[in-house]
């Protein structure tokens, strides 16, 4: 009698616990993750007649990937200025005043029929009492080069399939991997976009003025290879996959298209593995097909978990 007093009594608590996970699992996914599709203001800075205004999106910076829109204004005469060159580096600082970066793009490009220079950059941190971003921004006007400074405000992602990945790959390099679309992805087949970026290790000692940019330079790789296996790594869904996917190859953007195919809404996790431009592998292990019921998916070295 009393052994089955013990087995009632357990089969219920794992019952309770079970469900208490699923209750918790439900509410999370019920959370209603908004999606921006309007640039915004972020930061101004005014510099002599000159208002710099950068804009993303929702007028907020976030962990992550950020496009970036900056406009020049002539404040006395309030019109858009045209600048011959726009640089563009972002510096955070610690508690140490240990001085690092994150990708981004240096040199920005002017669209003349939008009137501002495009760019991005993929804040590896959110700012913190020990953690300050600052941009440091130049620009020349008929002939003249102006610079500026500006702290900004760095947010925490809340939307997973916006998160991003940071590592060192088996060739000793230093890498970050960004998703960049879907915002919120649909139940079916959707188009994933990510950008890949490398650090380029400093082959001199800094010159000049701080920030020297030499030693805070990133790019995009090129003709790498993202291999996709996207898994539920819930022990009730066993660590399925979905069929259709296609890996992420780059596009004249310089991002990473490929396609994900979500059979239904909950986590996810898109298991990665990075071959460079030569095929060799740079990071990433395979996940075995087996499916895997009441037992956590096994995951990728190289992966990022999103929920939708």
């Amino acid at each position: 009698m009393r052994k089955t007093l013990f087995f009632l009594t357990a089969a219920c608590f794992a019952i309770l616990s079970c469900t208490k996970e699923k209750t918790d699992y439900e509410a999370e996914i019920e959370v209603v993750v908004p999606t921006y599709d309007e640039f915004k203001e972020a930061a101004n800075i005014h510099n002599g007649i000159y208002d710099i205004s950068i804009e993303a999106l929702n007028g907020t910076f976030y962990k992550g990937y950020n496009e970036i829109r900056l406009k020049i204004t002539n404040s006395q005469t309030n019109e858009k200025t045209s600048a011959s060159s726009v640089t563009f580096l972002p510096i955070r600082s610690d508690g140490e005043q240990q001085n690092t970066s994150c990708p981004h793009q240096y040199d920005l490009a002017y669209l003349t029929a939008e009137n501002y220079f495009l760019g991005y950059v993929v804040f590896t941190n959110e700012s913190s009492p020990n953690g300050r971003w600052e941009f440091y921004i130049s620009f020349t006007i008929d002939n003249q080069t102006y610079t500026v400074k500006e702290t900004i405000n760095v947010q925490e992602q809340i939307n997973k399939n916006l998160h991003m990945a940071t590592f060192t790959g088996k060739d000793n390099e230093q890498y970050f991997i960004a998703l960049v679309s879907p915002q919120r992805p649909k139940v079916g087949e959707n188009e994933l976009i990510a950008g890949i970026y490398k650090f380029n290790k400093p082959t001199n000692p800094p010159t000049g003025d701080f920030p020297d940019p030499s030693q805070f330079s990133y790019a995009q790789v090129s003709d790498y290879t993202l291999q996709l296996d996207p898994r539920m790594p819930e022990p009730s869904m066993g660590n399925h996959s979905s069929p259709n996917n296609k890996d992420l190859m780059q596009q004249n953007d310089g991002l990473y298209h490929g396609v994900v195919n979500y059979t239904m809404t909950g986590n996810w996790t898109l298991n990665f593995i990075m071959l460079n431009q030569n095929g060799k592998m740079i990071k990433g292990t395979e996940v075995s097909t087996d499916f895997t019921p009441g037992v956590e998916g096994v995951k990728s070295e190289l992966h990022i978990d999103i929920l939708f």
